[in-house]
């Protein structure tokens, strides 16, 4: 069997799709996976690095504010979307895909609707509560349609072919949960309440304040907060400025690179509501504050951030109405509530598609045998 996935644009696209590629090769492990995508997107970087072959096809999206700049990239955008056409129709008689699969960005229209014209199985995977212009445009072309959760079936507009299925998370995430007390005890926990945040400038300058007033009144708290590669001088600043110390009871890094193991250890986390970054949370069963961006197309992870709220899983802030002095508000009712971020983790597992990889692999499966 031969697969063509395109993908593109950002981890929360791409990350899905490689996962996806594993849970094929474990149900048929001779299946040949190839992938579509920019060169200069990130995609091309983590595809390869993973080992499958990738082929380049370059399409991008129409800016929208009118400026100079603006305009030489929309006229670029369209020589990109005439091009594509043929683009996809060599790729697929290069590649002689058994199946084709969608998993959001721009790269996904050209390849995926092309397979579709040809009569090769189609199918598309939508991470967000809020889908992407490229999948709703999709959907009723393709065979199946698999939604993360169940507010976007209506949206994507093919409600009789559509699966919710649920964002893939890594196996390691559910691994970690099981080893939460010891791994703990290995960051010298305690009975502390553990918070882990991050995100981007604005989630820094906030969690700045948070971290001043636990300090200051001396909260029984461990805070791990990330600040990220352009965050790192600004909340050194702001250290100083608010009178706050990374020690015992804060630890501040650039990155996380072991983000199993502080969700499996967190009682709150504070981040941003990007698809994948929520389905771990509800992986882990954590409570969370969530921040979504307001610089995402269709405000998608606000849309996002709601199934948790509605849950009872989390407390959505949108940036608009951010301060540190809300944050600190937020941080200290949940604190003051006896058992509710407990409970609110246990609403937050209640969301986990444990399985999802399996029931995307085997509607694949059953798919491609389909005459």
């Amino acid at each position: 069997m031969r697969v063509l996935i395109a993908a593109g644009g950002t981890a929360g696209h791409i990350n899905p799709a490689l996962a996806i590629a594993g849970a094929i090769k474990k149900a048929d492990p001779s299946a040949e996976i190839h992938f579509a995508g920019r060169r200069e997107g990130m995609e091309y970087r983590l595809v390869t690095q993973a080992g499958y072959p990738f082929h380049h096809i370059e399409i991008t999206g129409f800016q929208r504010r009118l400026s100079l700049n603006n305009i030489k990239r929309n006229i670029i955008t369209l020589w990109n979307l005439a091009l594509s056409g043929p683009k996809a129709r060599a790729m697929m008689k290069e590649v002689r895909p058994d199946l084709v699969i969608g998993c959001g960005g721009y790269v996904s229209g050209p390849v995926v609707r092309c397979a579709a014209k040809k009569g090769i199985k189609t199918a598309i995977h939508e991470q967000n509560a809020f889908p992407g212009v490229t999948n709703k445009l999709l959907a009723p072309d393709v065979d199946i349609v698999f939604a993360a959760v169940p507010a976007a079936v209506e949206k994507l507009g093919a409600p009789e072919k559509t699966q919710v299925v649920g964002n893939p998370v890594r196996p390691e995430v559910f691994e970690k949960a099981g080893e939460r007390d010891a791994i703990r005890a290995q960051l010298g926990a305690g009975d502390r309440t553990v918070i882990l945040s991050f995100g981007a400038r604005r989630v820094n300058e906030v969690v700045a304040d948070l971290c001043a007033w636990e300090q200051k009144e001396h909260k029984p708290v461990l805070h791990i907060h990330a600040t990220g590669q352009y965050g790192v001088e600004l909340f050194q600043n702001l250290e100083k400025e608010k009178g706050f110390a990374p020690g015992e009871s804060l630890v501040v890094k650039e990155y996380i690179n072991n983000m199993p193991e502080l969700l499996a250890a967190a009682d709150l986390v504070i981040s941003r509501a990007g698809a994948l970054t929520l389905a771990e949370l509800e992986a882990e069963g954590r409570a969370a504050i969530l921040i979504p961006s307001p610089n995402v197309a269709e405000n998608h992870q606000y849309y996002n951030a709601m199934e948790l709220q509605k849950a009872g899983a989390a407390v959505v802030i949108e940036e608009k109405d951010l301060t540190g002095e809300k944050l600190v508000s937020t941080v200290s009712g949940l604190l003051a509530e006896p058992g509710k971020l407990a409970a609110m983790g246990r609403n937050a597992r209640t969301l986990s598609v444990d399985d999802s990889l399996d029931r995307i692999a085997d509607a694949l499966m059953k798919l491609v045998k389909t005459p």
